[in-house]
């Protein structure tokens, strides 16, 4: 199968008349010119992008907290929502709920997704008879939707720093050691050839330095994500355990290099933004969910400057928008800066180009893909309507800037893996995805 674009993103720049060999599912030739009989046309072609973080199962949950619950309402008000939501979730719930999650990724530019999956247990908290159980749903909610995954099993073990242990909320979450591997082997076991395994320690709160060590050679050579200086109340309690904030401490002992996703890393010093991007890891933002949670800003500007990786995710699935997330990194910058095109530079001066860009390129580290119209790459193609009124009359990075700022979802097609999901702007399977999430949570919310 060939696809021909008028327009397409490749590694070098932007092409016209680009021709797209695919087989089995990978870009087998990339070449220039006119199309042939037979080709499947298209106006403007984009890579996929990764989505790096993923709770698949808060889609759910999805405005069920925007009701003021208490004097300093916050992250941690949030959570106590969410413990309520998971503690009837069966495995079919997650799938049915995680489907929906992916097909909207799907349908708004999205190609993979990092699923940072941490409901392991039954409702009592013990362990299903097959410890993949719920791994198992979030599989079958890739497989029904075409969604690629790299699925990322979570280490939990305790509420708090120093070894607090769980509280009766985070029963579904814990994990010993000699569980987590196992959970992890099972994982590994069931999963088809075009998904990929890592491994997520929750959080330096959830897993304690020695737990950490013992862990971290269950990732093979998968990727490796953790969430990191999130909130500041983080922060200030890994400050008095042990005597450094995380990220710093994260540096500092865990050896963090490129096969890292360190989520959030909202609240730095200069110093650990500096190091992070010296690192070579990549930093996993999530705007709109950090804006919801009320979180605080990634020092974005700085980062950038300093040569730092970063992607995107959409974490709590609040709102499912690729090019949401790409505009809420700028829009907040802007506002911090009171300047416009803030992230943008010498060297990309659109500021849709320098985002899509760089979180293409982080994304693809984060989950441990190539990416990218490149031979060999899995054929992960964006198709933007050229008729949408944003991008009327535009070319080359005016297009990514259309679509990031100014369009409601110029998403027309998406071909993931060598085979169209979404057809003008709908996921071929929304209506069946769709009705089983209605009846899931018509049941759950009674």
């Amino acid at each position: 199968m060939h696809l021909w674009f008028e327009t397409a993103l490749l590694p070098d720049g932007w092409a016209t008349g680009v021709r797209v060999g695919v087989q089995h599912g990978r870009i087998a030739s990339i070449e220039v010119g006119a199309a042939q009989p037979g080709d499947v046309r298209h106006a403007i072609g984009v890579p996929g992008l990764c989505n790096v973080h993923s709770h698949g199962f808060q889609r759910g949950m999805a405005g069920l907290s925007e009701r003021r619950g208490r004097a300093g309402d916050d992250f941690w008000s949030w959570r106590d929502v969410m413990y309520a939501f998971l503690d009837r979730l069966t495995p079919d719930d997650i799938a049915a709920i995680t489907a929906l999650a992916y097909v909207e990724m799907l349908e708004t530019g999205y190609t993979r997704v990092g699923e940072f999956h941490y409901l392991h247990n039954d409702v009592d908290g013990h362990r299903y008879a097959d410890p993949a159980a719920t791994a198992a749903s979030i599989v079958a909610a890739a497989d029904q939707t075409g969604v690629g995954l790299t699925l990322l099993p979570v280490f939990y073990a305790h509420a708090d720093f120093g070894g607090v242990p769980p509280t009766p909320g985070q029963r579904r979450f814990v994990s010993d050691i000699d569980g987590f591997a196992r959970l992890v082997d099972a994982s590994r076991a069931l999963l088809p050839d075009d998904v990929i395994i890592g491994i997520a320690p929750h959080s330096l709160r959830a897993v304690t330095a020695d737990e950490l060590a013992a862990i971290l050679p269950l990732a093979g050579d998968g990727p490796i994500h953790i969430h990191a200086a999130e909130q500041v109340k983080e922060v200030e309690a890994c400050l008095a355990a042990t005597g450094a904030r995380p990220v710093e401490w994260l540096l500092a002992n865990a050896g963090v290099d490129a096969c890292w996703c360190l989520i959030h890393a909202t609240h730095l010093t200069d110093t650990e933004g500096d190091a992070l991007a010296a690192s070579g890891a990549v930093a996993g933002l999530c705007p709109v969910t950090e804006a919801n949670l009320g979180d605080g800003i990634f020092p974005a500007v700085r980062y950038l400057a300093a040569g730092g990786a970063f992607a995107t995710g959409t974490d709590s699935n609040i709102r499912i928008n690729a090019a949401d997330e790409l505009r809420a990194i700028e829009y907040a910058q802007r506002l911090i800066q009171r300047q416009r095109n803030v992230l943008a530079d010498e060297n990309r001066p659109s500021a849709g180009a320098r985002l899509f860009g760089g979180a293409l390129a982080g994304g693809a580290q984060a989950l441990g893909v190539a990416t990218g119209l490149t031979v060999g790459a899995p054929a992960d193609l964006v198709v933007l309507d050229a008729d949408d009124p944003a991008l009327i009359g535009r070319s080359s990075d005016a297009l990514l800037d259309g679509w990031i700022f100014a369009s409601r979802n110029a998403v027309q097609h998406v071909w993931r893996g060598g085979r169209q999901v979404v057809v003008d702007g709908r996921h071929v399977a929304r209506d069946a995805v769709a009705a089983r999430y209605r009846t899931t949570l018509t049941r759950l919310l009674a």
